[in-house]
């Protein structure tokens, strides 16, 4: 039986989005700051040589600072203000999450509701703030140390700098909120995914061209757009995956009416850690390569070699990359994910699964159903990196055209899209309700 709200889902049309006028604000709104943004990409820093820093860039591009370009949306390769982006934002929340598991205080203020939230997102700027000041102070060193990228080096060019670029992380940080409260979808996922997409012409402008001159081949090309679709495709159909646990609610009594017993379901999604473990397991694994190019080869005899065996499309490679991916899906879904608090928030509420006993039995099965649907989720995530990560390295093709770029995008549409048909659906019950007022009036 398809339910009313399914019903309209299915009716929705240009004419109710041309009606919904908040929706249209907000979305005129996230535009504005999106821009706003991609402007902030093309200021570049001062004192920074843009020709010299180029062509370190370039002999670079291969390591994590290529891989870092891409969720900055080229900030890195122009060295803009907001060349760290939002990734300082982000590894705060994430060292947030681990120390909530760890830390009874900060899993009491968890457990506090709306209050505990916005203390754990102060305690998270906080540590944003550090993070991105001591990542900027670095940049600025490593900037000093590049040859002669810095036109004046000094203590003054390495403070300046440093504080640019966290006070461009700062205002980013604003940004995403503002689209959060005031814009439509998640605003510090949509300025990640914007400065992917941003790119994403110049790179297939660039493919198209190295087609053109003879380096890559017609066949490649056409592999590689095929491939692309059918990516995509393939992260449609999972991130929409997941396993309902029928939830059953008995009888109760209010006052003197007695109401039947109610069903829903628990979803668990097959891929609960999200973008996370490619993200984690790229880093990792590009930064010796990294390390590597900024010594210019030099360094211990075993480290080249580690080196040269983590180069791109290199068996150790894909093997390491293709081990920590389904490490960091266990890991981080563990993290994100708490049974044992689903268990007891459905016995506080009444709700148990059939033929399991509430509380601690509830969260063992949930656990054990969990962790079971994670290994089709963690091949999933090894499946849709691995096969585009040959393909960068067999046939030069960008990073934006990897698995975890295409991920992000995919993944963030989504949301967007079903927050948009959530505005809308919200304003045809609005428009139903009044007019089924006026019509009362009538009568």
């Amino acid at each position: 039986m398809v339910s009313a709200a399914e019903q309209l889902a299915a009716n929705l049309n240009f004419s109710a989005f041309a009606k919904a006028d908040e929706l249209k604000k907000r979305i005129w709104f996230t535009l504005g700051a999106l821009l706003v943004y991609r402007l902030g990409t093309y200021i570049p820093l001062p004192g920074i040589d843009p020709t010299v820093w180029q062509k370190v860039f370039n002999s670079q591009a291969g390591g994590i600072l290529g891989m870092f370009n891409m969720f900055s949306g080229g900030g890195i390769d122009r060295m803009a203000i907001f060349a760290l982006n939002i990734m300082p934002y982000i590894s705060a929340s994430i060292i947030l999450q681990l120390l909530t598991t760890v830390s009874p205080k900060l899993e009491a203020l968890k457990k506090e509701g709306e209050a505990g939230r916005k203390m754990i997102n102060q305690y998270t700027r906080y540590l944003t703030v550090v993070l991105a000041f001591f990542q900027s102070y670095g940049i600025a060193v490593g900037l000093q140390g590049a040859g002669n990228v810095v036109s004046n080096p000094g203590m003054f060019f390495l403070v300046s700098t440093a504080i640019t670029l966290t006070g461009g992380t700062m205002f980013l940080m604003w940004l995403g909120e503002q689209i959060t409260s005031r814009g439509i979808g998640n605003g510090i996922s949509l300025i990640i995914m914007a400065g992917i997409v941003a790119e994403l012409p110049s790179a297939l402008a660039n493919m198209l061209e190295l087609g053109r001159q003879g380096a890559l081949s017609t066949g490649i090309i056409l592999i590689v757009l095929i491939m692309v679709v059918a990516v995509i495709a393939f992260i449609v159909f999972m991130e929409r995956a997941q396993r309902r646990l029928l939830i059953q609610y008995p009888k109760r009594q209010v006052g003197n009416k007695m109401f039947e017993g109610q069903s829903s379901h628990l979803p668990l999604k097959l891929n609960t850690s999200g973008v996370i473990p490619p993200i984690f397991a790229s880093s990792l694994l590009l930064l010796p390569t990294t390390v590597a190019n900024f010594n210019a080869g030099k360094g211990p005899e075993w480290f080249q070699w580690v080196t040269t065996q983590l180069g791109h499309g290199r068996p150790l490679f894909l093997i390491l990359y293709l081990a920590l991916i389904v490490f960091f899906t266990f890991f981080y879904t563990a993290i994100v994910f708490n049974p044992t608090e689903t268990a007891d928030n459905l016995k506080k509420h009444g709700g148990f699964i059939p033929g399991i006993r509430p509380g601690e039995r509830t969260a063992e099965y949930i656990d054990y159903v969990l962790s079971r649907i994670t290994v089709p989720g963690a091949i999933y995530l090894a499946v849709v990196c691995l096969i585009p990560e040959i393909l960068i390295s067999y046939a030069a093709v960008p990073f934006y055209f990897g698995g975890t770029s295409l991920l992000i995008v995919v993944s963030v549409t989504m949301d967007t899209v079903s927050q948009v048909q959530g505005y809308l659906l919200a304003h045809q019950y609005e428009g139903l309700i009044k007019k089924s007022k006026l019509r009362g009036r009538r009568r």
